[in-house]
């Protein structure tokens, strides 16, 4: 039995002001309008700048974020990012006080963690708050990406880690994840879970969240496992890719400059805006963006007003 439901698992990014405080009335819309299109949503991942808010700043957006969800009748995930574990216990510890219970982790990252170091920072977090679930979140900026496995052996020492996210589209490292760690429910970026649905049970990371009525439509094609539509839709995500890529530019951004311009498309006066240091995209890139999926990939963007 997988410990977390298969859905769509998208994500709110924070909004700031020209004075990068916390812009909370266009946060809660877009909160809002996410939850029609999934009831499971998280902040503070990569694209919510869970590595970059104060504790007070931390403390705030997610009592908000959790103040919307269970409005919604949902049950808010909240990212915790941190170079310090520490730092990473005490943020579970405020917000289980709240009564938050659903938290998505990522291993400390000063330095790639040992196979001992590794055990310690799981058997600290899973073990030391039964009362919560967690998904791991295995990206590259974590300095050590964890295997098949070691999922499967973690799984079995520590039942309240339910699910993981993977953004991959390798076919042998799916099906490893799907085989060795098969209670865990695992997600991947779009064209990945079309893939890895022919294996098995496992759920959506919503990368590209310009509209949710085709989103929904791969996922229902994933579901019912209709292969005859894949290549139509990874040639979509193929492209809406290429039409990001070419509107921000070549130049590096962090990854929640790219998503901000999703959640502009949800929520027309949503900030572009990341906290210093980190560069943003500007009003004419979301323009061009903008115009280049209605002309290209019209059923990608929600209906025009």
């Amino acid at each position: 039995m997988k410990r977390h439901p298969s859905c769509i698992l998208a994500t709110c990014c924070t909004p700031w002001d020209e004075h990068n405080k916390f812009a909370e009335d266009q946060f809660r819309r877009l909160v809002r309008a996410s939850l029609k299109g999934t009831r499971h949503l998280y902040v503070f991942g990569t694209a919510g700048e869970g590595y970059a808010v104060s504790e007070t700043q931390f403390d705030v957006v997610s009592q908000t974020f959790a103040e919307e969800m269970r409005a919604g009748d949902a049950d808010p995930m909240v990212g915790v990012i941190s170079l310090s574990q520490s730092t990473i216990l005490d943020r579970i510890r405020r917000c289980a006080d709240r009564s938050i219970r659903l938290f998505q982790i990522s291993l400390p990252s000063w330095g790639a963690l040992s196979d001992g170091e590794l055990a310690t920072f799981f058997r600290d977090v899973c073990d030391g708050f039964p009362e919560c679930r967690f998904v791991h979140y295995n990206l590259p900026r974590a300095k050590r990406m964890l295997t098949a496995r070691e999922y499967g052996e973690l799984a079995e020492r520590h039942p309240n880690l339910v699910g993981t996210k993977n953004c991959t589209d390798s076919l042998s490292f799916m099906y490893g994840l799907l085989t060795e760690a098969p209670q865990l429910q695992h997600f991947f970026t779009e064209v990945g879970y079309l893939y890895a649905r022919m294996f098995g049970e496992c759920g959506v990371l919503a990368s590209f969240v310009t509209g949710w009525a085709r989103l929904h439509e791969l996922f229902d094609a994933g579901q019912t496992r209709n292969v005859e539509r894949y290549p139509e839709f990874t040639r979509e995500c193929r492209l809406l890719h290429k039409l990001l890529l070419e509107s921000v530019g070549p130049e590096p951004h962090i990854d929640g400059a790219y998503d901000k311009i999703f959640a502009r498309i949800n929520v027309p006066d949503f900030p572009l805006r990341l906290l210093p240091p980190y560069e943003y995209t500007s009003d004419a890139q979301f323009e061009q963006f903008t115009a280049s999926m209605r002309e290209q990939l019209p059923n990608w963007m929600p209906p025009a007003d």
